[in-house]
């Protein structure tokens, strides 16, 4: 009885969602807040962090000869945070969605 009560205590549960496609982190998250929803669930979120951008400059010339002209790059990391309050076996039935490529998932769960 103890042990069937304890996997059914609710839970504090933190799903992050990490990508640099917007669209794929933002289809990813509607569609957990879509199953949510459908589980009648206390959701909070999708909360939207600030985008990370990491930059680097390097030389166009590979010799460093020639004229100083420069290369800019950068990669933009976008976040999502999705706060529900729930059971373990609910958030299976929850994160049985279809991920899609390069975005990455972290579920962080805490007692409630």
């Amino acid at each position: 009885q103890k042990g069937a009560d304890a996997s059914a205590e609710m839970r504090k549960i933190r799903i992050t969602l990490t990508s640099t496609n917007v669209k794929a982190v933002e289809n990813v998250s509607a569609e957990l807040l879509r199953n949510a929803k459908m589980e009648s669930l206390e959701v909070k979120g999708p909360v939207r962090m600030p985008t990370k951008t990491l930059r680097v400059t390097t030389r166009k010339s590979p010799c460093g000869n020639g004229t100083v002209t420069w290369d800019n790059y950068e990669m933009r990391i976008h976040k999502r945070l999705i706060d529900l309050h729930t059971s373990s076996e609910v958030l299976r039935q929850i994160l049985n969605i279809n991920i899609e490529t390069g975005v990455q998932v972290d579920v962080t769960i805490h007692q409630a």
